[in-house]
Order: structure tokens, then sequence, then C-alpha cells
């Protein structure tokens, strides 16, 4: 008979989310479907506030990603000042990002990924975790909880706190680096760097355990997206927006951020909150799917596969081996581990050249305006993906309309696509092992999604009420 087997929740991700599989007669993979069952409603309720509060409100979001959308609301509000942040703002808003980046990836891949690529995917569950981690493999956990709390440490010298820092704000940042934080950070930069580095080699130790996971996760030409420099190098936080094809080929010319909607599309499922963005110009005939031709990725391994350099030494050699031994522009969704570790390399790096910098907070730290445009695009690369905020507001600075496109929402076709790649080639029958279905969570653990952040509506948000009995009957449904 046919069968659904549900994962429900997936484990060791930021947000709330399950995976249908429905297999066929003779228990073989039918179908897969990955559901967002959260919904966070900024797009609606941010209407009427204004502008200047856009950096702090949006940061609530999520309490993983709250330096991504402080950094990229600031950004949208510069547009709307019609302003450029002083020098010194752009570099002390770019090491936040950085700190903010390499203790998101420390996070995903010491503590959620590792106890699968380390412990094995049939690992007992009991021990398959951070706990078992620290048991089995305590310098790794040590290094990795040392890495996270030192970037961690480099959002609250600049911003005053790690989580949620009221930092960032349209025209510039409140203020500079604490004096005192800034010397511990450069005392430990160099144990950091080291740490990064020693986690960079044991990644052809990961890729050669399993073989099986590095050709099933995710493998299929896409496109993929993010910024880059104006010489092409690896960006993260200004520059211009680039797709490139599965070949490495750029798929049209590099383009202004504020262009961004006549590339990208979005439309809404009906059995999850998170939407599907995909590329205009390769929709074909179908926009979304399983094959959907506008299937684009984003993150790290976007990231570096856009990138002709990482514009730092031990990251541009990470590089370099990185495509020599996967090709110029790996497809597997598996090498997203990789593609982190060779971006926490180029952040530790660019930290320890700011924090070296004698010139980093030194001159104005905000340029002041009132309101000169009514629609302002802020873009940053968050640690997942590119985010994008869409701010339009009236003569007063009251939002009228926002539009938040967040990193995961990007990568929904090709985490659904994944999910399905990963299912048929490890189910074999109905009886479904739990080494399985952890394979299949951990295909959308490579993405290291953040859910809470990207789960938004396009038009009215569903709503169904449905009205039971005591014994469970269904008296009455209600919808909109």
């Amino acid at each position: 008979m046919s069968r659904t087997v549900l994962i429900d929740p997936v484990t060791r991700i930021e947000g709330h989310a399950k995976i249908t599989l429905r297999l066929d007669d003779a228990g073989n993979v039918q179908d897969t479907r990955f559901h967002v069952v959260e919904f966070r409603g900024f797009e609606a309720f941010c209407r009427g506030r204004s502008v200047f509060e856009m950096p702090a409100l949006t940061a609530r979001t999520c309490g993983i990603c709250p330096v991504s959308h402080v950094l990229t609301g600031a950004k949208a509000g510069d547009a709307i000042l019609g302003v450029e942040p002083p020098p010194a703002a752009r570099r002390l808003r770019r090491m936040m990002n950085l700190g903010q980046i390499l203790q998101s990836h420390a996070l995903s891949f010491f503590h959620l990924s590792s106890p699968d690529l380390l412990l094995g995917f049939d690992a007992d569950p009991v021990k398959r975790n951070v706990f078992g981690l620290i048991e089995a493999e305590p310098e790794i956990a040590r290094r990795g909880i040392r890495m996270r709390r030192f970037g961690q440490e480099v959002i609250e010298a600049l911003g005053g706190r790690k989580i949620h820092p009221a930092w960032a704000v349209a025209g510039g940042v409140r203020g500079g680096i604490d004096p005192e934080a800034r010397e511990r950070l450069r005392a430990e930069w160099e144990t950091i760097l080291f740490d990064a580095k020693w986690a960079w080699a044991r990644y052809g130790e990961v890729v050669d355990a399993h073989p099986a996971e590095v050709a099933s996760f995710g493998v299929f030409p896409s496109l993929f997206m993010g910024l880059v420099s104006e010489d092409g190098d690896w960006e993260h936080h200004d520059g211009l927006l680039r797709f490139i094809d599965a070949g490495g080929g750029r798929f049209g010319e590099d383009f202004p951020v504020e262009r961004y909607d006549a590339f990208i599309g979005e439309v809404s499922d009906r059995d999850t909150y998170l939407k599907s963005p995909y590329h205009l110009g390769a929709q074909g005939d179908v926009p979304v799917g399983p094959e959907a031709p506008g299937t684009y990725r984003v993150g790290p391994l976007a990231r570096v596969n856009l990138a002709e350099r990482m514009g730092t030494p031990l990251a541009d050699a990470a590089l370099a081996e990185f495509r020599g031994e996967f090709g110029r522009v790996p497809q597997g969704s598996f090498h997203y581990h990789g593609a982190r570790l060779i971006e926490i390399l180029a952040a530790a790096e660019q930290i320890g050249e700011l924090l070296a910098d004698p010139d980093l907070d030194r001159g104005p730290l905000r340029a002041e305006a009132g309101i000169n445009r009514l629609r302002g695009v802020g873009v940053s690369e968050a640690p997942r993906g590119t985010l994008i905020h869409d701010y339009r507001v009236d003569e007063n600075g009251l939002m009228t309309g926002l539009r938040m496109i967040i990193a995961t929402g990007h990568n929904n076709l090709a985490m659904n696509r994944t999910v399905g790649q990963i299912a048929k080639a490890f189910v074999k029958g109905a009886d479904v092992a739990e080494g399985v279905l952890n394979r299949i969570e951990a295909g959308i653990r490579a993405y290291d999604p953040c859910l809470s952040c990207s789960t938004h509506a396009v038009g009215q948000m569903p709503l169904v009420l449905r009205i039971e009995g005591a014994d469970g009957e269904l008296l009455r449904e209600l919808s909109r």
C-alpha cells in the first residue's frame, strides 16, 4: 500500500519545519515536500512605523540573524535618505557583518552539522548531538565554541550587546568600537585564525568519510546568486548582484541591488509559509516545482562559486584547493559545509585587518539627512545568503510598504529538490531507518536555514479555522 512518512520536526535548524515523504505501493519515493509551519508577519505590522525604527525593529525577526537585519535595514534607510555613510561607518558595519558570518557559520558547522559529519549519519541519535560531539571530539567542539564566542564579541564590541544591537542606523552607526574590547579581540585573533585553519584542514576527511552523501545531497545544476565586488571578488556587504549558471558563466550582467525585482519573482505554496523566489529570466513555462528552471541558490556555496577571489591569503588558498578538488563550480549542496569553512577563514582574516586599522573608527560615523526618496532597497549577505529589504515610505518617512526576501527563501526550491534527491537515493521500501530520515534532515541542514526570518506571505495570509466536537468530528470549517 502507498504510505506517507512524516519527519516532524526537522531538528538542529533555526525554526520549525517538517518534511513529508510519499511512497508508492512498491515503497519507492513518489513525492517529497519541505513545509515551514511558522509564520512571521513583519511585512504587515511594520507599516506605519518610521523608517528610522526599521533596523532595530526588523532585527526582532530572529535571535540568530539580528545583525543581518540591522545592517540591511540601515542600508535601505541610507537609500531613502539619499546618503552615503561616512567611510568609518562603512568599515565598522563591515566588521560587524564579518563577526556575524563568523559566529553563525561556527554555530552551523560545529554545533548543528558536525554531529552528523564527524559521528556519522547512522550514529545513535542519543549521542548524535553537540554533547556527544564534546565527548567524542572535544578539541573540535572546543574550537567551535571559541570561534563562535569571538564572533559574538566582535558584535558586542561594536553594538554594545551580542543580540539585537540597536547600533546601525540610517546614515551610519551610533558609535565606534569599544577600545578595551578591541584590544582583547586583537589578543585572541591569532588563536581564532589558527582554529579556522585547523577546521578547514579537516574538511577533506569529512568528504572522504561520506561519499554517498556527497553524491546525493542536492547535486543538480542551478543558478547561483550573491553580491560581488566591482572586481568580482568575494563580497558580503556592498557591491553588485550577480547570477552565474551551473558552468560558472555569467547569467546576464551584474546589476545594482535596487534592480533586484527585475530578475527575481516570488510565488506562494499552499502547504508552507516559505515563499519560493525564482529567476524571472529562466522561468520558462514552469517557474516552480521539482525541476523549476528558475531555481537558484544563495549562501556560502553560491558566494564562493561567484567569486573570482576571496581577497585574503588563507581563504584564497583554501578556495583554490576547494576548486581543484571539486571543480570550478561545485554543484552538490553537501559542499555548503566546505564553503562555510572557507568563509570563516576569510571573515577571520578580514576582521584581523580591521582590528589593526588605525583609522577603523576615525572620523564622522553618521550622515544626517531627511526623507529624500520614497523607496529604498538594502541588500547585504547574511550568513545564509542574500538578504533584501525593500522599503516604501511617505513624505514623513512612515512605512507604506515592506518586502523582505530572506536568504532561506531564496533556497526554498533548491531545498525541496535536495530533499527529494536524498529520499530517492536512500529510501528503499516502506521500512525507513532512522539514519535515512536523518540524512533527509541533514540535506536541509546543509543550507543552514533560518525559518524564523524567512516565513512571510505573498498577498493575504491564508487562515483556516476548524471547529471540532469533543470526539474530533469536524463540525465547521471557515477560511479566508
